[in-house]
């Protein structure tokens, strides 16, 4: 038989939670939702992953593989300083060129996805999503880097690439150590992804429990003015709202628990031309004494949040 042609890109729609090896839980779990929940109402902006193939493509491109394993062999027998280690690795990356194929997969993902969306030069977010193949309990989170509001192709190429090197931030390596995970066995996806405009109203998360309590008879949103990144990183104080499960599905219901206030002092927009990306800005005082959600924002939410609880 002849070889197959490698992949190194694949459009969200054709992903599903088996593919966490090959894209990482994150991206794993987009393709799940974009292909299984659309139906059910819960909207997911389209885009597409790179795969943990494209990553070592990438590696073997540009000979970094013995690079790292050096700089990590002097980390383990204490010649080096993780921070030093770290770095090295990341500036190595920084500096690598991409493989002529894998940068057109991914430039030509891009262009159709801007058709799709009929925009030229689309604002998406590129997003990290580690894999290791025979780790699938592993749990990355957190840990690498997400680019928003980048647009062009000389610009998305540059994320991806920041995206790779963060793989090698000091938090990650640390992990990997302290949980005995092989660096050379963790490979890194890259989601891209059409952005929402947040920033010109709320964004935030959600979960299908209690995550203080482990109550899982409740959804629980945190929301905030702006993109959801300040949400995430804890930067700010959200509102919070609590809405009871088991009667979202009766008609004339509206079983919100509890709406609590948050401070929100301030917010992630996008920057204007010649800036970074983004930029955070104080919130005015009708934002600071203004909920994010109105009841019938959050009730649909709450009702996302158990489609795909149910889902999964």
């Amino acid at each position: 038989m002849p070889p197959t042609t490698p992949e190194f890109v694949v459009p969200f729609e054709a992903l599903g939670r088996g593919d966490v090896a090959r894209v990482g839980g994150k991206n794993a779990s987009l393709g799940e939702m974009v292909g299984q929940l659309g139906a059910r109402g819960v909207r997911v902006p389209p885009g597409f992953a790179t795969t943990a193939e494209a990553y070592w493509r990438f590696l073997d491109h540009n000979a970094l593989r013995p690079v790292i394993a050096e700089a990590l062999s002097d980390l383990a027998g204490g010649r080096a300083a993780l921070q030093d280690v770290g770095a090295r690795i990341r500036q190595a990356i920084l500096a690598a060129a991409w493989p002529e194929e894998t940068a057109d997969a991914i430039l030509r993902a891009y262009s159709v996805l801007c058709a799709r969306i009929g925009r030229i030069d689309a604002d998406v977010a590129v997003r990290s999503s580690a894999t290791a193949e025979d780790l699938p309990d592993a749990s990355f989170a957190g840990q690498q880097e997400s680019f928003l509001n980048i647009r062009g192709e000389d610009a998305l190429l540059t994320a991806c690439r920041r995206c790779y090197a963060s793989l090698f931030t000091d938090r990650a390596i640390s992990y990997r150590v302290a949980k005995g995970f092989d660096h050379m066995k963790v490979a890194l996806s890259i989601g891209v992804q059409q952005m929402v405009r947040s920033d010109r109203a709320g964004a935030g998360v959600m979960f299908s429990i209690d995550t203080e309590t482990g109550f899982d008879k409740v959804v629980l949103i945190n929301a905030a003015w702006g993109l959801g990144e300040t949400v995430v990183q804890g930067a700010v104080d959200p509102d919070e709202y609590q809405v009871f499960k088991s009667l979202l599905s009766e008609p004339g219901v509206q079983p919100i628990l509890e709406k609590r206030l948050g401070a929100k002092a301030q917010k992630m927009i996008y920057a204007g031309p010649g800036e970074a990306p983004t930029r955070t800005t104080p919130t005015s005082r009708k934002e600071q004494s203004s909920y994010v959600l109105d009841d019938g924002e959050i009730l649909s939410l709450a009702r996302w949040a158990c489609e795909i609880e149910a889902h999964y």
